[in-house]
């Protein structure tokens, strides 16, 4: 993903003590205030005891992240699968915006080491999500990774409803991004190692 990567405690202010551990990136920016054209974003990183083949073929599995986030519930395939160019829906629910269905498109496809999509308009997207694995030994380093904007998406609902309050909007989202990606990958590792001991 490209963008400005900024080391915790250095992204922008924030207004609860649990974001201040937040790694954020930037697509442009970052703005004072904070934008949404700065597209906004935020990764984690784990290191997995399996080789990169096993944890290639769970992060290639649309369906298995919501085994283990609080928002999003599935997805399914429109055409063949994990390729570069394919397309699937993804379902999510969140409290506040209730449930809601969005086209991605896969962007980045670099068998056994990348894997990333683009949601609503892979010209605009209103975000990019993306795998990165990197060979550690007889293991893998793990990376997930997103952005918000440029494009419009459900946030951009929220944003144009309070803009006196975007700042804050984007702050409290990518926390639960964050969230939501931590419980992913430990998820992930977790699956990966146990099938590696099996």
């Amino acid at each position: 993903m490209g963008g400005v990567n900024v080391p915790e405690g250095r992204g922008p202010e924030r207004s609860r003590p649990d974001e201040a551990a937040i790694p954020w990136t930037f697509g442009s920016g970052p703005s004072e205030p904070l934008r949404l054209t700065d597209e906004p974003g935020t990764w984690v990183e784990v290191d997995v005891a399996a080789p990169p083949a096993r944890v290639w073929a769970l992060v290639t599995d649309i369906e298995l992240p919501a085994r283990f986030s609080d928002e999003f519930v599935g997805a399914s395939w429109v055409g063949d699968g994990a390729a570069l160019g394919e397309s699937f829906v993804g379902r999510s629910r969140h409290p506040a915006l209730g449930e809601w269905e969005v086209a991605s498109f896969v962007d980045v496809y670099d068998e056994g080491r990348s894997f990333g999509w683009a949601t609503v308009d892979p010209a605009n997207p209103g975000s990019r999500w993306r795998f990165d694995l990197e060979p550690r030994g007889a293991g893998t380093r793990l990376r997930y990774s997103m952005s918000m904007g440029p494009g419009p998406s459900g946030i951009s609902i929220a944003i144009e409803a309070m803009p006196e309050k975007e700042p804050r909007i984007l702050r409290r989202r990518v926390a639960e991004h964050h969230a939501n990606m931590a419980r992913t990958l430990a998820g992930i590792a977790a699956l990966a190692e146990s099938d590696e001991r099996a």
